[in-house]
Formats: structure tokens, sequence, C-alpha cells
């Protein structure tokens, strides 16, 4: 009996020939056909695919194995961030290892307590958050996202801009209240981001009882680099068997599997469903594991450059540009 054939591989983005307007489009491999003219309904955005994501799914699958349609190199277009979500989901404290360390750096300095007895008390408390507690979730705004090659400003207003991978699970059919188990029914595909914190504002000064200003910390222009395409998740057998890697200027800063989450993907969109309506193309950013600049003790600074990865989500690179240099 012939083994049926394997369902050609594709991925969704935007583009533009360099300046406006953008198009949504289909990826194979190193070609991109432009969907605003593929597709019968002429869709603006890839949002507007993700829209009709049960309907048009079928359709992409016939179209990434179709060479005869009007296909134009990758390489001679400018990539943007693959969808404009009308809401971000930012899931924080979602590593296991980083919570730990961020637990051993932050004892007591008169504390008794050895590294190893302090790593010893915060895994059980990992292992209590994980069977006992929810994520910890807070939102961003669409304003900060950039594509994934896009130079990143560094306002001047911060002394301690810091990087942070994280995968995200793109949404494609609305999701209110919908159990764990059937959460990931909700997610078209994934990408990558890297969202970006100006550590020295996560506190207020002004009010230490407010807490944390994630607003002033995250929400700069550019603070939330992303894709540079969304992988459908068909493609992505177990997203929770990926490996994130983060190097800055060749050097590996972060390097984890997402084996390593407290809460897993469908933990974290489950749990924002409970309070908000998840719509078609917004992004939940899933948290982002050890290694981010405060471990490193080094700090972006103009100049720098980003190179991100995520396994079979592709790259981005982007390089750090201050302020005052605009």
């Amino acid at each position: 009996m012939a083994t049926p054939p394997q369902p050609v591989r594709f991925a969704l983005g935007t583009f533009s020939d360099g300046g406006e307007p953008r198009f949504p489009g289909l990826v194979v491999e190193d070609r991109v056909l432009d969907l605003g003219t593929a597709l019968a309904w002429r869709p603006a955005s890839t949002t507007a695919v993700l829209d009709r994501w049960d309907e048009v799914l079928p359709v992409l699958r016939d179209l990434a194995g179709d060479r005869n349609g009007d296909w134009r190199p990758l390489a001679g277009l400018r990539v943007h961030a693959p969808v404009e979500p009308r809401q971000v989901v930012q899931s924080g404290a979602n590593y296991r290892r980083h919570v730990i360390d961020l637990v051993v750096a932050h004892r007591a300095g008169d504390s008794a307590e050895t590294e190893e007895q302090a790593r010893e008390r915060a895994a059980a408390l990992m292992d209590r958050r994980a069977r006992d507690d929810q994520p910890y979730v807070f939102t961003g705004l669409p304003s900060a996202i950039t594509g994934p090659y896009d130079d990143v400003v560094l306002p001047a207003w911060t002394t301690q801009p810091d990087w942070e991978l994280e995968l995200v699970a793109v949404i494609g059919r609305p999701a209110h209240r919908v159990p764990v188990d059937r959460a990931l029914e909700h997610v078209a595909g994934y990408t990558i981001a890297n969202d970006l914190t100006a550590r020295d504002h996560v506190f207020r000064p002004d009010m230490k009882e407010i807490g944390t200003d994630w607003f002033r910390a995250k929400n700069a222009p550019g603070f939330t680099p992303l894709g540079p395409f969304v992988v459908p998740a068909e493609f992505v057998p177990d997203p929770m068997d990926l490996r994130l890697t983060l190097r800055l200027n060749g050097v590996v800063m972060q390097d984890e599997s997402t084996k390593d989450m407290i809460f897993d993907v469908a933990r974290i969109v489950s749990y924002a469903s409970q309070t908000a309506r998840l719509l078609p193309g917004d992004v939940v950013l899933t948290g982002s594991p050890a290694g981010n600049g405060i471990h490193h003790g080094r700090l972006l600074r103009a100049g720098d450059v980003m190179e991100s990865t995520i396994t079979g989500l592709g790259a981005q690179r982007t390089t750090c540009v201050g302020e005052e240099r605009r």
C-alpha cells in the first residue's frame, strides 16, 4: 500500500517590497505567495487570514503544494511582524530554573541558608506552584511589537534594558473559558518573541506598595520583536519540547527547553481565556527561561546584536540602537 504524501510544510508571514502596502504571505522554503491575491476573498492581513482559520487552513495546504502560483523570492522582500494582534497576553516567572535562580540570587544578605538549601527550597516551591497555583499573566500593548529583523531602539529613560526570549502561541479560534484539555485546539500556530524589559522600571520607586509596573517596563515602541513567521500547530508536534536559544553578539546567553516551563502552553491559554475572550491573531507569550541579562550582570547597550531561535520556528536578528542616535 502506497504511503500517502507528506503535507508540504508552510508558514504565514507579513511582507512588503520595502515600503507599503504590506501583504499576508504563505511561506514555503525560500519563496512567498501573496495571499492577498491568491485567496478569492483577498485578505489584507495575516490577522484576517486567522479570522477564518478553519475555512482557510485546507486551502493553504493546497496552495503550499502548488509550485505554479505567483511565488516570489523571500530574499527580495522585507519581513514584518507576522501578525498585528488585537491583544497581547504575557506570562511571567514560568521557567523553573529561571525562578529558582531568582530565589537564590535574592536571599537576604544575612541568611544562614546555603545556596544548595535555597535551591532545594525553591524547587519545592516550584513543584507546589505547578501543582496547586495558576500562571502569572498580564497584558502588553500591540504598539510594542516590531519586526524580527528591525532595529530595537533603547529608550534614554532606561539604564537596564534586558532581553527575554519567549515561545508565542498565536490564537486561531476565539477562546473564552476553554478547559485545559481543549486549549490547544484554539492555537493556530507558534512564533518567536523577544519580550524586552526595562529592569529599572519594573518596580515603582515612588510607591513601592503598587508593586510591578509592567506598562512602563515592557511597552516602549519596538520592545517586542515578533516572528519571523507563524508556523502552524500541525508542524509543531510538541510545543513542550522545543529549544530556545538567544545569542548576544554571538555568545549564548539563553539556552533552554520548553520542558522547563512550570505551566505549559495549554494551561496558560486556558487560564487567560477564563478572564478574556482571546481573538484570532492574538498572541500569548509563555515566559522566558534562565539567562536574562540581569542574571549575567550584562544589560543591553547600543550596538548589541541579538539572535534568537526556537526549534522549527526560524530566527530573529535585531540590533540595538541608542535613542540619542535617532
